[in-house]
């Protein structure tokens, strides 16, 4: 339980965590395992970006979770402008991008013409005849999606579109060596781009306000990384083959944890902590609700609990496993001013008791089945996604659903997700669980009669406070 703690104070803390405003793009950037999108779409990513602001992306397309079995590469090229700070989402740079070129090259017959078919359904008069059907696949020959020269664009059929390149943001922080015979630490930077909105028909007109999984960069990444390489090596014709690893499991005693300062799509920053008991199949979670990117200010805090379903293998989303949670009881402890005075304005019997609310105080909102204020209803089902594996230092992680962009409940079977949010760690065992509740500092500055004064939230925040409230958990 100690280690929870630590790795709650440690996020706190930030870590160390630099970002430059604007951010330095110049180099090469890769994923650092096997990425799943909405759909399910699995994939691998390594983006050149030159000092010209010319880039020259590839997005390698698998069969299989591992990415070990390919079926298409794109390679995508075009120009990017980085523009102001956005007002949207704190701490990110909003960009511009332009497309030039996008091709694509089949690794397999099957993948062929599949794609073609998808192209000749869905596209217009200009893609009809894409790939003639019975047009014998060729290793290695490159067709031509997208061209800006000749204005045919073919790539919506592919759910393709580059609008993650419309939201930036860099990170640097220094990762301790981890061998023992060395001291020091070495520099990882990470770069975040936009995330892809979960439903298929909106993703190629919806503009990012949250994240997708980071890319590191090829330089400069955390080690191991068996995946680093082999992405920054690969190209089109060679796409790259992940090593093989085992699947664990859905074994969900004991408790796990945010490893960063997590991004909502309309924007709600937050760090998780769960505690699952499988003896009895009960959950406790906490959700930590922050209003700046590195998750040091704090808003609210949520407490939930209930039980939750024996899991089954998904058939939609291979390696990922089906699970039910039902949530029966919630506190929640307000942090600042701002989130006070909208709970003692919500109408009344609607969050809690009346006008009752002050900051650091927790309250039980079981008795008002929820709090409208915070989207939150109670009793409540949700339709989750799991999956198990481990990181390079065999460390134990968890995958939970990304949640609908919408800011809507994965409330029945069909909203169940097909993608997964930011890993938690585990960081303790089944025999070491406990249920006694985290609570952050309420975090006031004292004002000149020694009082707890609030810190004053910037306008930019205040305006989207109302968005923040869309969804909670």
């Amino acid at each position: 339980e100690p280690r929870c703690r630590q790795q709650l104070r440690h996020l706190q803390d930030s870590a160390g965590i630099a970002a430059r405003l604007p951010p330095r793009l110049e180099g090469r950037w890769v994923s650092t395992g096997c990425e799943v999108r909405p759909g399910p779409e699995f994939l691998t990513r390594s983006y050149l970006f030159y000092a010209n602001r010319l880039f020259k992306a590839y997005q390698f397309y698998y069969w299989d979770p591992s990415c070990r079995d390919p079926s298409y590469s794109l390679v995508i090229k075009g120009k990017l402008r980085l523009r102001q700070a956005s007002w949207i989402t704190r701490g990110a740079t909003e960009a511009d991008y332009h497309l030039h070129k996008v091709g694509i090259v089949f690794h397999s017959q099957k993948a062929m013409r599949e794609v073609a078919s998808w192209i000749n359904q869905t596209s217009g008069e200009g893609c009809r005849g894409f790939l003639p059907p019975g047009r014998a696949w060729a290793p290695g020959a490159l067709y031509e999606v997208l061209s800006a020269k000749t204005e045919r664009d073919c790539t919506a059929a592919l759910g393709f579109a580059m609008h993650e390149l419309s939201l930036v943001r860099v990170e640097r922080h220094y990762q301790p060596l981890l061998q023992p015979q060395q001291s020091g630490s070495q520099l990882v930077e990470e770069l975040y781009l936009g995330d892809i909105h979960t439903d298929w028909l909106e993703r190629l007109h919806y503009r990012p306000t949250g994240y997708q999984r980071p890319m590191q960069s090829a330089l400069h990444h955390v080690h191991p990384c068996p995946a680093c390489g082999i992405i920054s090596r690969a190209d089109e014709h060679h796409p790259p083959i992940l090593p093989a690893r085992a699947a664990l499991p859905m074994q969900l005693s004991g408790s796990w944890v945010s490893t960063r300062c997590e991004l909502r799509p309309a924007v709600l920053f937050l760090t998780r902590y769960f505690t699952f008991h499988g003896n009895n199949h009960t959950w406790e979670g906490h959700y930590y609700h922050y209003s700046d990117p590195l998750c040091k200010q704090p808003t609210f805090t949520i407490y939930a609990s209930g039980h939750y379903t024996q899991g089954i293998p998904s058939s939609r989303v291979r390696g990922g496993t089906e699970l039910a949670f039902k949530v029966t009881r919630a506190r929640v402890t307000p942090m600042d001013q701002v989130t006070v005075m909208m709970l003692n304005s919500s109408q009344p019997g609607s969050c809690g008791l009346t006008s009752s609310w002050s900051a650091g105080v927790e309250q039980d909102i079981t008795p008002t089945n929820g709090c409208l204020a915070l989207g939150i209803k109670l009793p409540h089902t949700e339709y989750e996604l799991f999956r198990r594996e481990r990181d390079t230092q065999e460390r134990s992680l968890l995958y939970i659903g990304e949640r609908p962009t919408d800011g809507s409940s994965p409330d029945s079977p069909d909203k169940r997700p097909t993608s997964y949010q930011a890993p938690l760690i585990q960081c303790a065992g089944a025999s070491e669980e406990f249920s006694n509740y985290i609570s952050l500092k309420y975090v006031g500055k004292k004002d000149a009669n020694g009082n707890e004064a609030l810190k004053p939230l910037p306008v930019a925040f205040l305006l989207f406070i109302a968005l923040l409230f869309l969804r909670w958990d």
